[in-house]
């Protein structure tokens, strides 16, 4: 077969460490939907810079996750959630911080998404959120989930994202003291959410390792 980038070869490919910070973007087209979901994982020790970012970008996802919004928004008015907290210490990240997702179609499907140029969010609008940090030559952090833009509950009908991606952050690379209570209690029910969801089909499917892991990973 021609030669893919992402193929491994015999003059490209290292021996992974712990040493390090790995970025995995994975994805896959179903029947019933399309997934573009990246985790940052580093399995040694982390230096405080790698865990500091890594929390922001954190941070920076939840914030907007989380946000409650008036109908007819567009993205661009948003997308400095995402932001917030890397700013707040001088970081940033070069790319969009999301698009729209089809549904067993184009994974970057426009006209959704995070940019000046478009549409306001509706309900029923699957977009990735996806802010990160990268340092050229040292390490790059991203964390991306896909998001359903659902009605919120309030009073008047505002608008608000469910992040449908049911896969763990990395416990190692979260500093706790910069969280605040309302990013906590967010992890803890989309962990809640995690062990409700994944869980029981783990389970079924007789993945006991597997299983263990997920409970390990979604500890409050």
């Amino acid at each position: 077969p021609p030669f893919s980038p992402c193929s491994p070869s015999n003059g490209s490919s290292r021996t992974l460490s712990v040493d390090e910070m790995y970025l995995s973007d994975t994805g896959g087209q179903y029947l019933d939907g399309t997934t573009d979901i990246t985790r940052t994982v580093h399995w040694g020790v982390p230096t405080p810079l790698q865990k500091e970012a890594y929390t922001r970008v954190l941070m920076g996802s939840i914030d907007l996750s989380r946000l409650v919004f008036p109908p007819n928004t567009a993205g661009g008015t948003v997308e400095s959630f995402a932001r917030r907290a890397l700013w707040d210490v001088g970081l940033n990240y070069g790319h969009g911080t999301g698009h729209g997702i089809g549904n067993f179609l184009s994974v970057h499907e426009w006209p959704v998404g995070f940019q000046s140029n478009n549409v306001p969010l509706a309900a029923g609008m699957f977009t990735s959120i996806e802010p990160g940090y990268y340092r050229d030559g040292e390490f790059g952090i991203r964390i991306e989930d896909v998001a359903l833009v659902v009605e919120a509950q309030t009073k008047k009908p505002f608008l608000t994202f469910e992040v449908v991606s049911l896969v763990p952050y990395d416990r190692n690379l979260i500093d706790l003291s910069l969280l605040s209570p309302e990013q906590i209690r967010y992890l803890n029910a989309y962990y809640e959410t995690i062990r409700a969801r994944v869980g029981p089909e783990l389970q079924r499917q007789g993945l006991e390792e597997e299983y263990r892991w997920l409970q390990r990973s979604t500890e409050p």
